[in-house]
Protein backbone atom coordinates (compact mmCIF):
# COMPACT_ATOMS: atom_id res chain seq x y z
CA UNK A 1 0.00 0.00 0.00
CA UNK A 2 2.84 2.53 0.72
CA UNK A 3 4.57 1.66 -2.42
CA UNK A 4 1.84 2.39 -4.14
CA UNK A 5 1.17 5.53 -2.33
CA UNK A 6 4.70 6.62 -3.18
CA UNK A 7 4.20 6.08 -7.06
CA UNK A 8 0.90 8.06 -7.29
CA UNK A 9 2.61 10.79 -5.24
CA UNK A 10 5.58 10.81 -7.54
CA UNK A 11 3.17 10.58 -10.62
CA UNK A 12 1.46 13.42 -9.53
CA UNK A 13 4.24 15.50 -9.18
CA UNK A 14 6.06 14.41 -12.71
CA UNK A 15 2.49 15.90 -14.01
CA UNK A 16 2.77 19.18 -12.51
CA UNK A 17 6.15 19.98 -13.11
CA UNK A 18 5.45 18.76 -16.75
CA UNK A 19 2.61 21.53 -16.46
CA UNK A 20 4.26 23.95 -15.23
CA UNK A 21 7.52 24.00 -17.14
CA UNK A 22 6.44 22.11 -20.50
CA UNK A 23 5.62 24.70 -22.58
CA UNK A 24 8.73 26.23 -21.81
CA UNK A 25 10.73 23.36 -22.71
CA UNK A 26 8.42 23.19 -25.03
CA UNK A 27 9.16 26.56 -26.85
CA UNK A 28 12.89 25.99 -26.74
CA UNK A 29 12.52 22.99 -28.80
CA UNK A 30 9.97 24.84 -31.50
CA UNK A 31 12.01 24.78 -34.26
CA UNK A 32 12.08 21.28 -34.64
CA UNK A 33 8.47 20.04 -32.87
CA UNK A 34 6.20 22.08 -33.53
CA UNK A 35 4.26 21.86 -30.12
CA UNK A 36 3.55 24.91 -27.31
CA UNK A 37 0.50 27.15 -27.29
CA UNK A 38 -2.16 26.82 -25.28
CA UNK A 39 -1.75 22.42 -25.04
CA UNK A 40 1.45 22.66 -24.26
CA UNK A 41 1.02 22.49 -20.41
CA UNK A 42 -0.96 19.45 -20.67
CA UNK A 43 1.45 17.11 -23.26
CA UNK A 44 4.19 18.50 -20.95
CA UNK A 45 1.87 17.08 -17.88
CA UNK A 46 1.07 13.86 -19.61
CA UNK A 47 4.90 13.85 -20.61
CA UNK A 48 6.31 14.17 -16.99
CA UNK A 49 3.52 12.03 -15.55
CA UNK A 50 4.71 8.89 -17.91
CA UNK A 51 8.43 9.65 -17.55
CA UNK A 52 7.96 9.86 -13.49
CA UNK A 53 5.78 6.94 -13.30
CA UNK A 54 8.59 4.97 -14.96
CA UNK A 55 11.23 6.27 -12.61
CA UNK A 56 8.53 5.38 -9.82
CA UNK A 57 8.41 2.00 -10.51
CA UNK A 58 12.80 1.78 -9.47
CA UNK A 59 12.52 4.27 -7.06
CA UNK A 60 9.82 3.01 -4.84
CA UNK A 61 11.16 0.31 -3.07
CA UNK A 62 14.47 2.40 -1.43
CA UNK A 63 11.92 4.97 -1.01
CA UNK A 64 9.76 2.57 0.91
CA UNK A 65 12.83 1.62 2.82
CA UNK A 66 13.74 4.95 3.70
CA UNK A 67 10.17 5.25 4.77
CA UNK A 68 10.16 2.53 7.48
CA UNK A 69 13.97 3.03 8.27
CA UNK A 70 12.88 6.57 9.59
CA UNK A 71 9.71 5.43 11.46
CA UNK A 72 11.42 3.16 13.07
CA UNK A 73 14.14 5.62 13.93
CA UNK A 74 11.45 8.00 15.37
CA UNK A 75 9.68 5.10 17.16
CA UNK A 76 13.15 4.70 19.12
CA UNK A 77 12.99 8.25 20.34
CA UNK A 78 12.19 8.84 23.83
CA UNK A 79 9.01 11.68 22.76
CA UNK A 80 10.70 14.59 24.91
CA UNK A 81 13.25 14.29 21.85
CA UNK A 82 10.33 13.86 19.36
CA UNK A 83 8.74 16.94 20.66
CA UNK A 84 11.27 19.52 20.81
CA UNK A 85 12.30 18.17 17.36
CA UNK A 86 8.86 19.15 15.88
CA UNK A 87 8.82 22.51 17.68
CA UNK A 88 12.12 23.34 16.10
CA UNK A 89 10.96 22.38 13.04
CA UNK A 90 8.18 24.67 13.19
CA UNK A 91 10.06 27.38 13.86
CA UNK A 92 12.03 26.74 11.43
CA UNK A 93 9.19 27.13 8.58
CA UNK A 94 7.79 30.13 10.68
CA UNK A 95 11.02 31.88 9.69
CA UNK A 96 11.59 30.35 6.65
CA UNK A 97 7.96 31.80 5.92
CA UNK A 98 8.82 34.97 6.58
CA UNK A 99 12.16 35.53 4.14
CA UNK A 100 9.42 34.60 1.50
CA UNK A 101 7.82 38.02 1.23
CA UNK A 102 11.12 40.18 0.80
CA UNK A 103 11.99 37.59 -1.97
CA UNK A 104 8.80 37.60 -3.13
CA UNK A 105 9.46 40.90 -4.84
CA UNK A 106 12.84 39.85 -6.61
CA UNK A 107 12.52 38.97 -10.18
CA UNK A 108 14.14 35.29 -10.50
CA UNK A 109 12.40 33.67 -13.71
CA UNK A 110 12.53 29.66 -12.82
CA UNK A 111 15.44 30.19 -10.17
CA UNK A 112 12.83 31.83 -8.02
CA UNK A 113 10.42 29.00 -7.82
CA UNK A 114 12.91 26.64 -6.42
CA UNK A 115 14.18 29.49 -3.82
CA UNK A 116 11.28 28.53 -1.23
CA UNK A 117 11.78 25.44 -0.95
CA UNK A 118 15.31 24.99 -0.23
CA UNK A 119 15.12 27.85 1.91
CA UNK A 120 11.89 25.57 4.46
CA UNK A 121 14.52 22.49 3.56
CA UNK A 122 17.59 24.17 5.20
CA UNK A 123 15.72 26.03 7.89
CA UNK A 124 13.41 23.32 8.95
CA UNK A 125 15.93 20.95 8.97
CA UNK A 126 18.07 23.38 11.39
CA UNK A 127 15.30 24.42 13.54
CA UNK A 128 14.47 20.27 13.68
CA UNK A 129 18.42 19.61 15.05
CA UNK A 130 18.51 22.61 17.09
CA UNK A 131 15.63 21.44 18.87
CA UNK A 132 16.62 17.97 19.06
CA UNK A 133 20.08 18.89 19.98
CA UNK A 134 19.07 21.58 22.61
CA UNK A 135 16.36 19.80 24.64
CA UNK A 136 17.82 19.30 27.96
CA UNK A 137 18.97 22.77 28.39
CA UNK A 138 15.74 24.17 26.58
CA UNK A 139 14.14 21.92 29.38
CA UNK A 140 16.26 23.43 31.98
CA UNK A 141 15.11 27.02 30.89
CA UNK A 142 11.82 25.62 31.39
CA UNK A 143 12.69 24.27 34.75
CA UNK A 144 13.90 27.30 36.03
CA UNK A 145 10.45 29.39 35.71
CA UNK A 146 8.95 26.59 37.15
CA UNK A 147 11.26 26.79 39.87
CA UNK A 148 11.40 30.29 40.35
CA UNK A 149 6.95 29.86 40.77
CA UNK A 150 7.38 27.66 43.50
CA UNK A 151 10.24 28.65 45.20
CA UNK A 152 8.33 31.20 47.48
CA UNK A 153 5.68 28.90 47.94
CA UNK A 154 7.24 25.89 48.76
CA UNK A 155 10.85 27.02 49.87
CA UNK A 156 11.49 23.64 52.21
CA UNK A 157 10.68 20.89 49.41
CA UNK A 158 12.84 22.80 46.78
CA UNK A 159 15.91 23.05 49.21
CA UNK A 160 15.46 19.29 50.18
CA UNK A 161 15.14 18.38 46.65
CA UNK A 162 18.76 18.41 46.06
CA UNK A 163 19.72 15.44 43.31
CA UNK A 164 22.51 13.29 43.61
CA UNK A 165 23.47 11.38 40.73
CA UNK A 166 24.95 8.24 40.98
CA UNK A 167 27.89 6.73 38.86
CA UNK A 168 28.90 3.46 37.92
CA UNK A 169 31.53 3.10 40.58
CA UNK A 170 29.89 4.25 43.09
CA UNK A 171 26.64 1.48 42.99
CA UNK A 172 29.10 -1.31 42.31
CA UNK A 173 31.13 -0.20 45.47
CA UNK A 174 27.93 -0.36 47.47
CA UNK A 175 29.07 1.81 50.06
CA UNK A 176 26.32 4.06 49.39
CA UNK A 177 23.39 1.92 50.24
CA UNK A 178 24.82 2.36 53.75
CA UNK A 179 25.23 5.81 53.90
CA UNK A 180 21.91 6.38 52.64
CA UNK A 181 20.66 4.23 55.68
CA UNK A 182 22.43 6.50 58.22
CA UNK A 183 20.29 9.78 56.62
CA UNK A 184 23.61 11.71 55.53
CA UNK A 185 22.28 11.56 51.90
CA UNK A 186 19.28 14.37 51.51
CA UNK A 187 17.35 14.68 48.53
CA UNK A 188 17.12 12.19 45.38
CA UNK A 189 19.17 10.04 43.97
CA UNK A 190 19.53 9.59 39.80
CA UNK A 191 20.22 6.94 38.31
CA UNK A 192 20.81 7.77 34.60
CA UNK A 193 19.67 5.48 32.17
CA UNK A 194 23.04 5.10 30.53
CA UNK A 195 24.40 4.10 33.91
CA UNK A 196 22.13 1.23 34.09
CA UNK A 197 22.45 -0.14 30.30
CA UNK A 198 26.32 -0.09 31.43
CA UNK A 199 25.60 -1.95 34.59
CA UNK A 200 23.37 -4.68 32.73
CA UNK A 201 26.53 -4.87 29.65
CA UNK A 202 28.79 -5.25 32.79
CA UNK A 203 26.56 -7.85 34.25
CA UNK A 204 26.30 -9.79 30.89
CA UNK A 205 30.06 -9.96 30.36
CA UNK A 206 31.63 -13.75 29.95
CA UNK A 207 34.11 -12.57 32.19
CA UNK A 208 33.32 -14.22 35.96
CA UNK A 209 35.17 -11.13 38.16
CA UNK A 210 33.20 -8.26 35.76
CA UNK A 211 29.72 -10.41 35.70
CA UNK A 212 30.02 -10.48 39.24
CA UNK A 213 30.21 -6.75 39.69
CA UNK A 214 27.47 -6.16 37.53
CA UNK A 215 25.26 -8.07 39.27
CA UNK A 216 26.42 -7.15 42.58
CA UNK A 217 25.62 -3.29 41.63
CA UNK A 218 22.46 -4.03 40.11
CA UNK A 219 21.44 -5.57 43.80
CA UNK A 220 22.47 -2.74 45.51
CA UNK A 221 20.08 -0.73 43.65
CA UNK A 222 17.25 -3.02 44.27
CA UNK A 223 18.00 -2.48 48.02
CA UNK A 224 18.16 1.25 47.62
CA UNK A 225 14.69 1.50 45.67
CA UNK A 226 12.87 -1.34 47.61
CA UNK A 227 14.15 -0.97 51.46
CA UNK A 228 15.65 2.54 52.44
CA UNK A 229 13.59 5.71 52.29
CA UNK A 230 15.32 7.44 49.92
CA UNK A 231 13.91 9.36 46.71
CA UNK A 232 15.22 7.24 43.61
CA UNK A 233 14.61 8.68 40.12
CA UNK A 234 15.40 6.98 36.80
CA UNK A 235 16.59 9.15 34.38
CA UNK A 236 16.01 8.52 30.64
CA UNK A 237 17.95 11.03 29.14
CA UNK A 238 20.34 10.02 26.95
CA UNK A 239 22.96 12.03 25.34
CA UNK A 240 23.21 10.82 21.34
CA UNK A 241 26.50 13.19 20.57
CA UNK A 242 28.83 11.70 23.59
CA UNK A 243 29.68 8.10 23.52
CA UNK A 244 31.83 8.04 26.96
CA UNK A 245 29.41 7.21 30.19
CA UNK A 246 31.69 9.67 32.43
CA UNK A 247 31.75 12.67 29.87
CA UNK A 248 27.31 11.93 29.95
CA UNK A 249 27.41 12.11 33.89
CA UNK A 250 29.14 15.61 33.43
CA UNK A 251 26.86 16.83 30.63
CA UNK A 252 23.51 15.50 32.66
CA UNK A 253 24.63 17.26 36.14
CA UNK A 254 25.17 20.21 34.37
CA UNK A 255 21.98 20.37 32.86
CA UNK A 256 20.15 18.88 36.17
CA UNK A 257 22.32 21.17 38.19
CA UNK A 258 22.84 17.87 40.48
CA UNK A 259 26.08 16.85 42.17
CA UNK A 260 27.55 13.36 40.85
CA UNK A 261 28.49 11.18 43.47
CA UNK A 262 31.18 9.10 42.83
CA UNK A 263 34.96 7.72 43.96
CA UNK A 264 36.35 7.20 40.88
CA UNK A 265 39.11 9.46 41.23
CA UNK A 266 39.74 10.45 37.57
CA UNK A 267 35.80 11.42 37.17
CA UNK A 268 36.60 13.88 40.29
CA UNK A 269 39.24 15.54 39.06
CA UNK A 270 36.96 16.12 35.66
CA UNK A 271 34.31 17.18 37.78
CA UNK A 272 36.40 20.12 39.48
CA UNK A 273 37.74 21.33 36.07
CA UNK A 274 34.32 21.60 34.68
CA UNK A 275 32.66 23.80 37.82
CA UNK A 276 30.29 20.12 38.81
CA UNK A 277 29.91 19.32 42.25
CA UNK A 278 30.87 16.15 43.20
CA UNK A 279 30.57 13.97 46.43
CA UNK A 280 33.68 11.66 46.94
CA UNK A 281 32.83 8.72 48.69
CA UNK A 282 36.66 8.39 49.11
CA UNK A 283 36.73 11.45 50.86
CA UNK A 284 33.81 10.93 53.19
CA UNK A 285 35.48 7.77 54.05
CA UNK A 286 38.77 9.18 54.77
CA UNK A 287 37.31 11.86 56.45
CA UNK A 288 35.38 9.41 58.84
CA UNK A 289 38.72 7.30 59.71
CA UNK A 290 40.82 7.57 63.26
CA UNK A 291 43.21 10.28 62.99
CA UNK A 292 47.01 8.96 62.93
CA UNK A 293 49.82 11.55 63.68
CA UNK A 294 53.75 10.88 62.89
CA UNK A 295 54.87 9.49 66.09
CA UNK A 296 52.34 7.77 67.42
CA UNK A 297 52.61 3.92 67.88
CA UNK A 298 50.78 0.82 66.14
CA UNK A 299 51.03 -3.06 66.16
CA UNK A 300 50.74 -4.72 62.99
CA UNK A 301 51.17 -7.62 60.86
CA UNK A 302 52.98 -7.44 58.04
CA UNK A 303 51.91 -9.70 55.12
CA UNK A 304 54.21 -9.11 51.71
CA UNK A 305 57.24 -6.76 50.40
CA UNK A 306 56.47 -3.46 49.49
CA UNK A 307 57.76 -1.74 45.76
CA UNK A 308 60.50 -0.32 47.23
CA UNK A 309 63.54 -2.82 48.66
CA UNK A 310 63.49 -3.21 52.09
CA UNK A 311 59.76 -2.55 52.56
CA UNK A 312 57.09 -4.48 53.96
CA UNK A 313 53.57 -3.90 54.14
CA UNK A 314 50.79 -4.19 56.41
CA UNK A 315 46.67 -3.29 56.28
CA UNK A 316 44.42 -1.95 58.97
CA UNK A 317 41.10 -3.27 59.41
CA UNK A 318 39.56 -0.59 57.56
CA UNK A 319 42.09 -1.67 54.40
CA UNK A 320 44.35 1.23 54.52
CA UNK A 321 48.06 0.22 53.83
CA UNK A 322 50.70 0.73 56.23
CA UNK A 323 54.28 0.90 54.69
CA UNK A 324 56.89 -0.11 56.56
CA UNK A 325 60.58 0.82 55.66
CA UNK A 326 62.79 -1.81 56.67
CA UNK A 327 59.62 -4.30 57.45
CA UNK A 328 61.17 -7.05 54.43
CA UNK A 329 62.62 -9.25 57.60
CA UNK A 330 59.57 -9.40 59.68
CA UNK A 331 57.23 -10.36 57.04
CA UNK A 332 54.38 -12.49 58.67
CA UNK A 333 55.16 -10.90 62.20
CA UNK A 334 52.92 -8.94 64.60
CA UNK A 335 55.38 -5.90 65.30
CA UNK A 336 55.28 -1.91 66.95
CA UNK A 337 56.05 0.45 64.55
CA UNK A 338 56.22 4.55 64.64
CA UNK A 339 54.35 6.28 62.34
CA UNK A 340 56.41 8.82 60.21
CA UNK A 341 53.99 10.45 57.68
CA UNK A 342 50.29 9.96 56.44
CA UNK A 343 49.10 10.66 53.08
CA UNK A 344 46.02 11.43 52.38
CA UNK A 345 44.32 11.65 48.70
CA UNK A 346 40.74 11.38 47.15
CA UNK A 347 42.36 7.89 46.25
CA UNK A 348 42.69 6.50 49.98
CA UNK A 349 44.95 7.22 52.58
CA UNK A 350 48.81 5.26 53.31
CA UNK A 351 50.99 5.47 56.22
CA UNK A 352 54.30 5.00 56.02
CA UNK A 353 55.60 3.84 59.36
CA UNK A 354 59.01 2.36 60.67
CA UNK A 355 59.55 -0.57 63.07
CA UNK A 356 59.88 0.49 66.48
CA UNK A 357 62.65 -2.12 67.87
CA UNK A 358 64.78 0.02 64.94
CA UNK A 359 64.22 3.26 66.52
CA UNK A 360 65.05 2.54 69.73
CA UNK A 361 68.45 1.24 68.54
CA UNK A 362 69.15 4.09 66.92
Amino acid sequence: MVRRFVQLFLTLMGGGLGFRFGSDLFELLDPFLNVGGVVGPYIGAVVGALLFFLLSTWLADYIVQSIRWGEEALLKLPITDVLFGAMGLIIGLIVAFLFFIPLSYIPLPIIGDFIPLIISCLLGYMGFQVGFRKRDELMNVFSIGRFSRNKKEEPAKQKNDDLKILDTSVIIDGRIADICKTGFIEGTLVIPQFVLEELQHIADSSDVLKRNRGRRGLDILNRIQKELKVNVLIDERDFDDIHEVDSKLVRLAKVTQGKVVTNDFNLNKVCELQGVLVLNINDLANAVKPVVLPGEEMNVQLIKDGKEHGQGVAYLDDGTMIVVEGGRDYIGMHIDVLVTSVLQTSAGRMIFAKPKMLEKAL
